[in-house]
């Protein structure tokens, strides 16, 4: 039986970060090109600005600067903070996060455990929280940058996973939209859900996986 789901935030309640191909090809270049400068190898725990950023060891502005500089240095003229974060909220809407918070209150319901594990930066704290009622809905956040630690490392699963006290990874699922995470924690024997654009499949796939286990 499932006794615990764990929820990213970003790509989940909102839309991904991940597809930003409008900005990018105004910017003259792809997406994944643009995500590279950005983030770095984003399933990689290295140096990068914004990894040191989502594991609460470096500023928003490093981060950012560090973009800008990547963009310049391959061509790509024009980045910025500005824009970069219009075009992700560009790709949320309030239809999505209503249904995912739908289904977390009927989990709840269902007296089902549930967390966000999310990897972020302190400066967006208090925005993403305002889009949702994080402390009614979940019992815990686990915060990349509060706990110094960012997916797909094993250890930020390891903790959620003991701050809902479940000793049993495969009684568990986790959700999110960037494959090297949701591999990680099936690693660990959590089951993992591949979140993309549209949110209902993978909703789908949770009340399946849910259903085969008798909740």
């Amino acid at each position: 039986m499932i006794s615990a789901v764990f929820w990213d935030f970003g790509g989940v309640f909102t839309g991904s970060p991940f597809h930003l191909d409008d900005y990018a090809r105004s910017l003259g270049t792809t997406n994944e090109r643009l995500l590279e400068h950005v983030f770095g190898r984003y399933e990689a725990n290295g140096d990068h600005p914004w990894h040191r950023l989502e594991r609460g060891e470096g500023t928003l502005a490093e981060a950012l600067e560090a973009a800008d500089e990547s963009c310049r240095a391959d061509g790509i003229e024009g980045f910025s903070a500005e824009g970069f974060f219009k075009a992700m909220s560009g790709t949320s809407s309030e239809e999505r996060r209503d249904k995912v918070m739908a289904k977390v209150s009927e989990l709840n319901d269902a007296a089902i455990r549930q967390a966000i594990i999310t990897n972020n930066a302190k400066e967006f704290g208090d925005i993403w929280r305002s889009l949702i009622p994080v402390d009614e809905l979940f019992e815990a956040v686990i915060d990349s940058s509060a706990v110094g630690i960012r997916k797909p490392d094993s250890a930020i699963y390891r903790l959620a996973l003991e701050r809902l006290e479940v000793s049993r990874p495969e009684t568990s699922v986790f959700l999110d939209d960037f494959e090297p995470n949701v591999a990680a924690a099936r690693n660990l024997g959590m089951h993992g859900i591949l979140v993309g654009e549209d949110i209902v499949p993978a909703l789908r796939e949770l009340d399946r996986i849910l259903g085969n286990d008798g909740v």
